[in-house]
């Protein structure tokens, strides 16, 4: 099989129900970014940090996956399917996707905040006050903050590095260093960008822009896809 690499954004879970932070009435418009996405913003209230993460916890819970996850299952009778995604959600794992790497962490985990190699699933949507690693020390969302290293950006480049397709869904590719992974995509793979709004891509010759959301643009994607499937199956 060949393997199709999936770049995912804010944009595929929005049709969940999922706030994106950049959107008119997002969560941006509500939260100070440096107040709850940084660790300057954990170290001056942590308190006001938990109860953020623990509010976007709980509304993930009431949360389904949508017709573009599903979509990216159906993808796998195909071809070796790879999603990188920017999402702290789990949204791909419940729809079904059996390999997700999440370079920005994942929302229903925690991590000690002095060995950040301990990390530990969440039952139900909370972090209390009082939880601790098995060191002792506090727990804090297992999300990468502004301003923090992304240390899943290395595996995430040698997964695009072997890309026979690369597809891009719902992100602006303005977040770095994840966008930066359109550098490693080799030459001449074909690019496929699902996204309703303008996104600006330089130096990609094989690109083709799908101009839907994240559930229609999959669709079409899947239809222009496995109508080739004679050509890409190894």
């Amino acid at each position: 099989m060949h393997k199709l690499v999936v770049l995912t954004g804010a944009g595929i879970s929005a049709e969940s129900g999922i706030k994106t932070f950049r959107d008119m009435g997002g969560l941006w418009e509500e939260y100070d970014i440096m107040e709850v996405a940084t660790p300057q913003g954990w170290e001056k209230n942590p308190k006001l940090v938990q109860d953020f993460y623990n509010a976007r916890r709980r509304q993930l819970l009431e949360c389904k996956p949508n017709k573009a996850h599903l979509g990216l299952v159906e993808l796998e009778k195909y071809f070796d399917v790879e999603i990188i995604t920017q999402n702290v959600d789990d949204l791909h794992e419940r729809a079904g996707s059996k390999n997700v790497l999440h370079i920005h962490g994942e929302l229903r985990k925690a991590q000690s905040t002095k060995y950040p190699e301990l990390v530990y699933d969440i039952e139900g949507w909370e972090i209390k006050d009082d939880d601790r690693c098995e060191k002792g020390f506090p727990l804090r969302p297992h999300v990468v903050w502004f301003g923090e290293a992304v240390p899943a950006m290395e595996p995430a480049i040698e997964i695009t590095s072997a890309a026979d397709i690369f597809v891009v869904i719902g992100t602006s590719l303005n977040v770095y260093p994840a966008a930066s992974l359109l550098d490693h995509v080799p030459e001449n793979t074909p690019v496929y960008i699902i996204d309703p709004n303008d996104v600006t891509c330089y130096g990609l010759c094989e690109i083709e822009i799908i101009k839907e959301k994240a559930g229609k643009g999959v669709e079409i994607l899947i239809e222009k896809l496995t109508s080739k499937t004679s050509n890409f199956k190894g």
